[in-house]
């Protein structure tokens, strides 16, 4: 079995036509077909039904293709590990970020980082904490900004680099727009404007609501803080969200307003996975960001 034949078998698996993926890997579709065939005829099974311009994986196949899926992911990143073992300021960091640190955050630290270390590039990767953990545990992804931090995970480690206030926002216009602080009870009867279910930080939100008494009736569900902070500003609800998000506001028709009561924070930090050690790039970024951090909290406090 060679690696030739497998890239071949993921390629035709996941186009399911032999002539568009001798096209993708610029190969003749002779080539791809012989080497497909003696691919059937070492493992001694069928891999796909051929019927038609399509052709579809067996059950057998399917099985054969989650495997060495998994099996050239591994492949792939030792390579690529190797050549940074060799060039370590010329890897690529597979980078995971959620939505509400991709306004300020995310470039702010990437742009300083490339000050230093030009050599080393991105991939940038955006999804909720969920979706960002499992790719780091399945190594699609190297690290992933997260909030909040996740503390007792077998597979990966949290590293916390700051704590943030949750604000209210609120339209300039509502008639608590002027108040100096607000207690979360304030908004029991507001329409609320947050993120759709999958997202953390509409669990901070409803756990906190719960605290003090009171379920948000939600009037809209988005994923992107500046369409969040557009229906807040038509006042069409209110929104709690992140402070981070909130230091450049680029609506003028709104307004942020700590919470007092309760106390709706959340932490915000990066997560590695504990099953195998990072490569010399990603150590590299790691280090430099509890640099970047331990001096900006030394600046702030």
């Amino acid at each position: 079995m060679e690696l030739r034949q497998i890239r071949y078998f993921i390629k035709v698996a996941e186009l399911e036509h032999v002539s568009e993926a001798a096209a993708e890997l610029h190969v003749a579709q002779s080539a791809v077909s012989r080497q497909i065939a003696n691919l059937e005829a070492e493992l001694g099974v069928k891999l796909f039904l051929r019927g038609g311009r399509k052709i579809r994986l067996t059950p057998v196949g399917e099985i054969f293709l989650d495997r060495v899926k998994r099996a050239m992911l591994e492949f792939d990143k030792a390579e690529r590990e190797i050549y940074e073992y060799l060039n370590p300021e010329s890897g690529t960091i597979r980078l995971g970020f959620p939505t509400s640190l991709a306004a300020k955050t995310l470039p702010n630290v990437i742009s300083a980082f490339r000050k230093e270390h030009p050599q080393i590039g991105f991939q940038l990767h955006q999804g909720t904490v969920k979706e960002l953990t499992d790719a780091v545990i399945s190594g699609h992804i190297d690290i992933a900004f997260v909030s909040p931090v996740p503390s007792n995970q077998d597979d990966i480690e949290g590293h916390i680099f700051f704590t943030e206030k949750i604000m209210a926002l609120l339209s300039k216009h509502h008639e608590l727009a002027n108040e100096p602080y607000l207690r979360l009870i304030q908004l029991r009867h507001e329409p609320f404007v947050i993120f759709r279910q999958g997202y953390i930080i509409r669990d901070i939100i409803m756990k906190a609501s719960s605290q003090v008494g009171f379920q948000p009736r939600i009037a809209f569900e988005g994923e992107d803080v500046d369409t969040i902070k557009g229906l807040v500003s038509a006042g069409l609800g209110v929104s709690l969200l992140p402070e981070i998000t909130l230091n450049d506001m680029p609506m003028r028709d709104t307004k942020s307003i700590e919470i007092i009561e309760p106390n709706v924070s959340r932490t915000v930090g990066i997560i590695l996975p504990s099953n195998r050690e990072v490569a010399p790039s990603e150590q590299v970024f790691f280090e430099f960001l509890e640099s970047y951090y331990e001096k900006l909290n030394r600046f702030v406090y």
